[in-house]
C-alpha cells in the first residue's frame, strides 16, 4: 500500500510513468498504430491498443518481442450517446502492455497494483477490482496481494469478458475502479454500475480464447 497521498499528475507524467514502469519490466516500447488501421478490414478505426497485435494473438505471425508497451490513440463510436459524462470519450489514448506467450494473470495483476499504489500513489482503500465470475485464477491473484473480498467483485460475461469483435481474440478480464467515496464503506458496493461513485481506470484483458463465430 502506498504511504503517500496521491498528487495530481499531468497527462505527460502519467504516460511517461507508465512506459518507464513497463520498460523496467523488460517491455519494448513500440510506436502506435495509425488511427485508420492497416491490414484490418474488420473496423474503420483503431479502437484498442491490442488491434495491431491481433496477428500475434491468433498465431498468424511470430512477434519479435515477447513483451511490448504502447500508447495508442483510439477512436470509438459504439457508446457515442454516452459521451459527455465523466467516463466516456470518442477519441482518447490507451496505455497498454502486452505479453505474447510470456507472463499472464498473476504477473500483470501484481504489476498493475504496484504501478497504481507505488508509482501513482493511489491508496488501496480507493481501489476496487472486478473479475469474471468463473475466473478463480484472477481472484487468487488479487487475494494474494492482500485484497479483501469486499473489494473484489464478480460479474458475468456482460461486464467482465472482452471480445475484439464477432471473431478474434477474447477472454475474461479484470477491471480496476477508483472509488471517489471510500468513506461510505464497503457494503453494497457495485463499481460496474455505481457510476456516480466509481470510475474504471484500467482493464486487464486475458486473451486466452479465440472466437471463431
Amino acid at each position: 500500500m502506498a504511504d503517500q497521498k496521491a498528487q495530481p499528475l499531468s497527462s505527460e507524467e502519467i504516460r511517461n510513468s507508465f512506459l518507464d514502469f513497463f520498460k523496467e519490466k523488460n517491455h519494448v516500447q513500440l510506436p502506435a498504430w495509425p488511427l485508420v488501421p492497416v491490414g484490418d478490414p474488420t473496423t474503420l478505426f483503431t479502437s484498442a491498443g491490442m488491434q495491431q497485435f491481433k496477428p500475434y494473438f491468433i498465431g498468424l505471425e511470430v512477434p519479435e518481442h515477447k513483451r511490448v508497451t504502447t500508447i495508442q490513440p483510439c477512436f470509438r463510436t459504439p457508446d457515442i450517446e454516452e459521451v459527455g459524462d465523466l467516463s466516456h470519450l470518442t477519441a482518447f489514448e490507451m496505455m497498454g502492455n502486452f505479453s505474447f506467450g510470456d507472463y499472464f494473470k498473476s504477473e500483470i495483476i501484481t504489476w498493475a497494483f504496484e504501478l497504481l499504489t507505488e508509482i501513482y500513489k493511489i491508496p488501496n482503500q480507493n481501489l476496487h477490482f472486478s473479475i469474471f465470475s468463473e475466473d478463480e485464477e484472477a481472484y487468487g491473484a488479487w487475494r494474494d496481494l492482500g485484497i479483501g473480498d469486499d473489494q473484489i467483485h464478480r460479474y458475468g460475461q456482460d461486464e467482465n469478458y472482452w471480445f475484439s469483435g464477432p471473431t478474434g481474440p477474447c477472454g475474461p478480464d479484470s477491471e480496476i475502479f477508483y472509488d471517489f467515496a471510500p468513506d461510505k464503506g464497503l457494503q453494497n458496493t457495485d463499481p460496474a454500475r455505481q457510476n456516480d461513485r466509481f470510475l474504471e481506470i484500467w482493464n486487464l484483458v486475458f486473451m486466452q480464447n479465440l472466437r471463431d463465430e
